[in-house]
């Protein structure tokens, strides 16, 4: 097997496997501590490889007004979605939780094309109503009839889903700059702020072992997991790697029904059917774009022949480069392609 297939399929093994871990812990953590421990084990982990890799410190990169993008991508992907997403599965099964995480993916979408104007396209959209309706499935089947047929755990997954959608959105933003820098300050800062108030709200006196459980946890699922994507992005480009781990929600959902035992029924296959449908369509899309070209002004040199013709100012000696105005302005052309690393968008 292609080693870069490897590191793509370890990375959606390691995240998937983390949500049902995550369950299995929540016995003796609140999710606040949890999720603060479970992102500083990843800033750690990611800081220390970074300083490894460098050899040492090593400056981010990024300018003062890039800052506050991350500062907001690490309040909403760091410290709220982890919370959301760990009080969610207080109340319901891991294997449902796995599921929705598939929603991360509709909602960056959605708010890339409300706040950045991104391209829509059919059959992404068709992909997305598949999802959503998946996530509808699972939320009503969940509370059951004791619970109006409603469940606030599925709710609380779909705000943690919300807010990792507005954390990739707002680290477009910085996504020059480097990954591991970005994302183990992510994991650190969150990590201490989560850890704080659970201390505040009661966490006291936990098991070494637990934390460290916790913190290996968060080092696997979110920190070694990153830098597997990112060797597979290196060999396989964003639409392969992005392919092969689409399957993460899905390695979740198995290993919370096989090793956990979670309770199954129609309505769960059903929207697991139609989260692989739209998951489906998501990868196999391929589509076309009109492009405008606006005029364009350069500089050339250039002979006056039967095929360049203009007029130029009084004064020009004949010899002298010139700029003059190209119009493509009504020139459009459509052609098709498979979104990869070197044509990137967000659907």
């Amino acid at each position: 097997m292609n080693a870069s297939v490897g590191f793509a399929l370890g990375a959606a093994a390691l995240f998937g496997l983390s949500t049902p871990l995550a369950k299995m812990l929540l016995g003796s953590v609140s999710p606040v501590m949890l999720g603060g421990l479970l992102y500083l084990g990843s800033g750690i982990g990611l800081l220390t490889f970074r300083m490894v890799r460098d050899r040492g410190w090593e400056p981010s990169g990024l300018t003062r007004s890039e800052w506050p993008w991350l500062a907001g991508a690490i309040g909403f992907g760091g410290i709220l979605g982890p919370v959301a997403l760990l009080l969610g599965l207080q109340q319901t099964t891991a294997s449902t939780a796995s599921l929705l995480l598939n929603l991360e993916g509709v909602l960056t979408a959605v708010l890339a094309w409300v706040a950045f104007k991104e391209n829509a396209d059919r059959r992404i959209v068709l992909g997305m109503l598949a999802i959503v309706a998946g996530g509808v499935i699972l939320s009503w089947q969940s509370g059951g009839p004791a619970q109006g047929g409603l469940n606030w755990g599925s709710l609380l997954i779909v705000l943690a889903c919300l807010c990792w959608a507005l954390d990739n959105n707002l680290t477009r933003k910085v996504s020059a700059s480097d990954a591991l820098f970005i994302a183990g300050t992510k994991g650190l800062v969150a990590g201490y702020v989560n850890v704080a108030l659970g201390l505040a709200t009661g966490a006291h006196h936990l098991p070494l072992s637990v934390m460290a459980s916790a913190m290996t946890v968060g080092l696997l699922g979110y920190g070694i997991s990153l830098v597997l994507f990112v060797l597979a992005l290196r060999g396989l480009g964003t639409a392969r790697t992005g392919a092969y781990f689409s399957v993460a929600p899905f390695v979740g959902a198995f290993v919370s029904i096989v090793w956990l035992g979670d309770p199954v029924g129609p309505g769960f296959w059903l929207a697991c059917a139609l989260m692989a449908l739209g998951v489906w369509l998501h990868l196999t899309e391929r589509h076309e774009h009109e492009h405008t070209h606006e005029p364009m002004e350069h500089s050339h040199a250039h002979v006056h022949d039967e095929h360049h013709q203009h007029e130029h100012d009084a004064g020009w000696d004949g010899n002298e480069p010139h700029v003059h105005v190209h119009n493509h302005q009504q020139i459009m052309h459509r052609h098709p392609h498979f979104p990869d690393v070197h044509h990137r968008h967000v659907h």
